[in-house]
């Protein structure tokens, strides 16, 4: 059952998920925690979590409507690209052709390919055997898509897909896992599509400000605006039903270079509250990103000088109230609403991996989750327009 409702739903608080996991910290390879919400004017707490002997990302972010919730947030990023670095489960070496007569293998149209190397079938993969969400059977996904060891040389069929973290997640649950984990693919997908459409439609899904009452997030919005920050928030979600948000933070005025570029946020939740509170720190966690130049994958362009205030300034018609929201006592509860919106929007092929290590299982659960169809992320350079991104208009709704 759920038993922590500030900003987010957990069945444990941020601040007992981070102590049951403290003595392990050596063992994962984090060497501190840091608070870095001074360093910016919106004051939403904002955390970096230091492991330098990654084999992918050195520095995991975490945000929150609290500072505990900010410090849990960035330890199980990190804690989660632990596990993907170091994946046990089996894998096997075959081309498409080799295994597609012999396993049940998801349909590689529907994945996100990156359009850097065209797929082909007769080059030998690494496959890993996935479980699928409605408990009928397993489905063998590219490796890929799983894992997140980046270290050279890459294993052999490397670069065909959109490799990632989307869909990684951890929880103090299985169900909560999952369900973060489905929330996160299911997001990526919602920003993917509304970024595909022209700026009037996507302008037509603007939210009026002035209709969010909810006590939590009116309080987050004034931290902004104490800040001479404007945001324009945007309701992305798709024909899937799940709450989605998207949001941009940009400076008023004359600033510096450094912040002259909106800051992005994103969310997704059953809640629509929730949603966006997710969106509304991930905006300010974005900033503190830039400022601090933590991320090993910032470029100078992410930098450069973009004019974005009118855009940001004009008003929203849309009702926040207007969108349908779902609140379970627990994460299975979600968990089967959200099963059951992928399900009616045909999307019945979600699947998943549980990747824990036997060390951490009584405390936490670490998954990969996957959805045939949906999108990838469409800010990663590599990314390639899907079938629903080519109908998107038809989507938003």
């Amino acid at each position: 059952m759920k038993q922590y409702f500030d900003g987010t739903h957990r069945i444990r608080s941020p601040k007992q998920t981070v102590e049951l996991l403290r003595d392990l910290f050596p063992v994962f390879g984090i060497t501190r925690i840091a608070d870095v919400t001074g360093l910016d004017r919106v004051g939403l707490p904002t955390t970096v979590v230091c492991r330098p002997n990654s084999r992918s990302m050195a520095v995991s972010q975490g945000k929150g409507v609290t500072y505990d919730a900010a410090v849990a947030s960035a330890v199980m990023e990190s804690i989660e690209i632990f596990h993907a670095e170091r994946i046990v489960a089996p894998v096997i070496l075959a081309s498409l052709e080799d295994i597609r007569y012999t396993h049940n293998v998801l349909p590689v149209d529907q994945l996100p390919l990156s359009y850097e190397v065209e797929f082909d079938p007769f080059a030998p993969n690494l496959w890993i055997e996935m479980q699928l969400l409605t408990g009928s059977g397993n489905v063998w996904v590219p490796y890929e898509l799983v894992h997140t060891n980046y270290t050279r040389p890459l294993p052999p069929g490397s670069g065909f897909f959109l490799s990632s973290s989307n869909g990684l997640a951890s929880g103090n649950s299985l169900s909560e896992a999952k369900l973060h984990g489905l929330c996160e693919v299911i997001e990526r997908d919602a920003v993917a599509l509304w970024s595909s459409l022209p700026w009037p439609e996507r302008d037509a899904r603007r939210i009026d400000q002035r209709t969010i009452e909810d006590h939590g997030l009116c309080q987050t919005l004034r931290k902004f605006k104490d800040a001479d920050i404007s945001l324009a928030i945007w309701d992305v979600t798709t024909e899937i039903g799940v709450p989605a948000y998207l949001v941009w933070a940009c400076e008023n005025g004359n600033v510096p270079v450094l912040l002259s570029r909106p800051s992005v946020g994103a969310g997704c939740h059953p809640s629509r509250q929730i949603a966006l509170s997710r969106a509304l720190t991930e905006a300010a966690q974005e900033r503190l990103t830039l400022i601090t130049g933590a991320r090993d994958d910032l470029h100078s362009d992410y930098y450069s000088e973009m004019k974005f205030q009118e855009t940001i300034a004009r008003p929203g018609c849309l009702s926040f109230d207007s969108r349908q929201s779902y609140e379970s006592k627990s994460p299975e509860g979600d968990l089967v609403w959200l099963k059951s919106r992928l399900t009616a929007a045909g999307l019945d092929g979600a699947c998943f991996i549980d990747i824990t290590a036997d060390y951490v299982s009584d405390h936490i659960a670490v998954v990969r989750v996957l959805v045939p169809g949906l999108e990838g992320p469409h800010d990663d350079p590599r990314y390639t327009p899907g079938l629903r991104a080519q109908i998107a208009s038809e989507l938003m709704q």
